[in-house]
């Protein structure tokens, strides 16, 4: 049963008739109008996008795309995503127009602080928006994952009987700064090698960026560039005053199967006002008197503000009522669909609302203290691969790291075209794109991905793993090759400031084991933080298997590891640094205790009174990492840290070379007593508050 009616092919696309081209005027400019007085009302953001990109607007939210206003997490409705989120007028007009919760009051509010009309895209402050977008090229990139998981979830819950029970098609408006950001470009090279058809980008070709016409500086052809991709691509022109080509494009678009497709849409920047095509109207609302005579020449009251046409309203309600019908007839076949499919339709149901099976924990695996020693890279792959095989939503891959990483899902074939079933993505040498794409795929819903590299090239990925936070996405982020201990590659692969950078972004668990119970704990934490990406940590080095540690300490942030009963000092350590201050502790003597601290963030989380009793008042505290000390003033009295980049060598000379050996470690922990004999050591407890 097919999801909506099978469309003309272009080539049969009748011309309008002249009432119906007056109407779908009068349903553009009103949508000009509302996008123009919502930066005017605020005194602040970019009307000329909108205003140009309303035609591109108007028919995908009237003509082709299926969704639900009264319920915008309907599984298979079409995904809209504005990459270019600085024109979030467009859509928070389009939302408030086709029945969204989303009222004109909120539309008045724009900007404001609380509003559900933030000044770009927030998935979270308003419904019907798919993912956050804002930071140039991050959209089409996610649009890229949305359209992947479309094509996985398909594979995998669709039927000879229910071919169509996850069939939707991603949409995109993006511009001239998402083309020029290279993390589109990763994403789109890798949406036309998987040939996804499900996905359609309008590209708002207006020739305009903030400086000023893009001859100073873009003077590709994005069209050819998009093609040597693997893309369909087209070009319509004249869309200020008529839609009838684009929608014929969009029709052809819809039968490409095995592409996706690039439409160039050549558009006018603001197109009514006075500056209309400068970039003078990017970025700042339109002066009064240029926003009245905008109106005027539309047909409109010049003195409006925030008025819609009867008329214009009917019509996008419309098209909003039809898809709640679309929505309505889904939901039959679903009944159906759990009958004929029981088993499946539980799983989906399961998958969609994030949760995870009761006692899926049963599937980590633990260690002893008499096991051998594993690299943390290698805990984790034992560890990813069980968590695999029990929770068939875990995705993802590396970026052509997949040995080092050692992130092969061994259950499960690669996912390409042909068999987007396969949960094991070959993302190529594109950190930037891989980690946007994986937010789309956490975003479409019922998946959880993962995306693996080297840990120093996190710092490629910030912007996308900042998003992820951003947006409360439940992204695991695999990074191995922790620190010094990577050995020969040297500083351009040390890792020295990563951890530090992760540490301090908001709503992001950076987690780094010091053994293989804490990688099961690591992952355990990553799995069941559902609004929150984590960024797990691993070393290339063996590490030891500890006495003591387990998956529920982790789960602390920090825990005593090495217990006395009057600690004189504490040593405390992330990592592979843990097992060398074991060892120094054993070399201080009697009143040294050790404290492994997997996650800083956890930590913070815990009460007071659980603190105190890691950090006792009156003990001195030496951290130790092999990494950047910064942040770690917080819970000790000294650090022993790295303060240069590191160095190119074997690992254990390395380690050596900047005293990170127990011998060393144990003299600085006793140089901290001594330093505060007779001292009072300053408390650590206000700092914890």
């Amino acid at each position: 049963m097919s999801k909506r009616p099978t469309r003309q092919s272009s080539s049969q696309t009748p011309k309008k008739a002249k009432n119906d081209m007056d109407k779908d005027q009068t349903c553009i400019n009103a949508i000009r109008c509302l996008s123009a007085d919502m930066p005017s009302a605020a005194n602040s953001g970019h009307p000329g996008a909108p205003m140009g990109c309303a035609p591109l607007a108007y028919l995908l939210w009237t003509k082709f795309m299926s969704y639900d206003p009264q319920d915008p997490s309907w599984l298979n409705r079409d995904r809209f995503v504005l990459s270019n989120g600085h024109a979030c007028a467009l859509q928070y007009a389009m939302l408030h127009l086709t029945g969204y919760d989303l009222s004109m009051e909120d539309l008045k509010n724009f900007r404001q602080i609380g509003s559900k009309t933030p000044g770009h895209p927030e998935r979270d402050d308003t419904p019907g928006i798919e993912v956050t977008t804002g930071p140039l090229g991050q959209g089409v990139a996610n649009a890229v994952g949305l359209a992947m998981a479309e094509k996985h979830m398909a594979a995998t819950f669709n039927t000879s009987d229910f071919p169509d029970l996850i069939d939707n098609t991603v949409y995109v408006i993006m511009g001239d700064g998402c083309h020029q950001e290279g993390v589109s470009s990763e994403a789109c090279s890798l949406a036309g090698h998987l040939k996804l058809g499900n996905l359609i980008v309008l590209y708002d070709d207006n020739s305009i960026t903030i400086d000023g016409d893009t001859s100073l500086s873009f003077t590709e052809d994005v069209p050819k560039r998009f093609e040597s991709y693997g893309w369909e691509t087209i070009t319509v022109d004249g869309l200020d005053s008529d839609i009838t080509d684009l929608e014929a494009a969009i029709e052809k678009a819809k039968l490409s199967k095995d592409k996706p497709t690039l439409i160039s849409c050549k558009t006018t920047i603001g197109f009514g006002s006075g500056i209309q095509g400068t970039h003078g109207v990017h970025g700042a609302p339109l002066k009064p008197d240029d926003l009245k005579q905008v109106k005027e020449k539309f047909g409109f009251n010049g003195d409006d503000k925030f008025v819609v046409p009867s008329d214009a309203l009917a019509v996008f309600r419309e098209a909003g009522a039809k898809g709640a019908a679309a929505h309505a007839e889904w939901k039959g076949r679903f009944e159906q669909y759990k009958i004929a499919e029981p088993a499946k339709a539980v799983e989906l149901a399961r998958r969609l609302s994030g949760k995870l099976p009761e006692d899926w924990r049963k599937c980590l695996p633990t260690w002893t203290s008499e096991d051998p020693a594993l690299a943390s890279r290698q805990t984790s792959e034992k560890v990813l691969n069980a968590i695999a095989e029990a929770l068939p939503e875990l995705v993802g891959g590396s970026a052509d790291l997949t040995p080092s990483n050692l992130t092969q899902l061994k259950c499960s074939s690669d996912f390409q075209h042909g068999s987007y079933e396969g949960r094991y993505f070959r993302f190529g040498v594109r950190e930037h794109g891989m980690a946007a794409i994986c937010n789309g795929l956490a975003a479409y819903g019922g998946l959880v991905p993962f995306g693996a590299t080297f840990f120093n090239f996190i710092q490629y990925m910030l912007p996308s793993v900042r998003l992820s936070a951003l947006s409360h996405l439940r992204v695991l982020y695999i990074m191995t090759h922790d620190s010094i201990g990577l050995g020969e590659d040297g500083p351009t692969h040390q890792p020295i400031n990563a951890l530090a950078l992760c540490r301090s972004m908001p709503n992001c668990l950076a987690i780094r084991p010091c053994d293989g119970n804490e990688t099961a704990g690591a992952y355990a934490v990553a799995m069941e933080n559902g609004h929150r990406p984590s960024v797990l940590v691993f070393s290339r080095q063996g590490l030891p298997q500890q006495d003591g540690s387990t998956v529920d300490k982790v789960f602390k942030g920090a825990y005593t590891l090495v217990n006395c009963e009057k600690p004189k000092v504490i040593l405390v350590a992330s990592g592979s640094e843990v097992p060398l201050c074991v060892d120094a502790a054993k070399l201080v003597g009697e009143g040294a205790r050790v404290v492994s601290m997997p996650c800083m963030d956890l930590f913070e989380e815990q009460s007071a009174e659980y603190k105190s009793t890691v950090f006792p008042e009156g003990v001195p505290v030496l951290a130790v990492e092999a990494l950047s000390g910064f942040g770690w003033d917080r819970y000790s009295h000294a650090q022993h840290c790295m303060k240069t980049f590191g160095a190119s060598g074997p690992l254990k000379k390395l380690f050596v070379h900047f005293g990170f050996t127990p011998e060393n470690i144990s003299d600085k922990a006793n140089g901290l007593v001594k330093f505060y004999e007779g001292k009072p050591v300053p408390s650590l407890v206000n700092r914890f508050e």
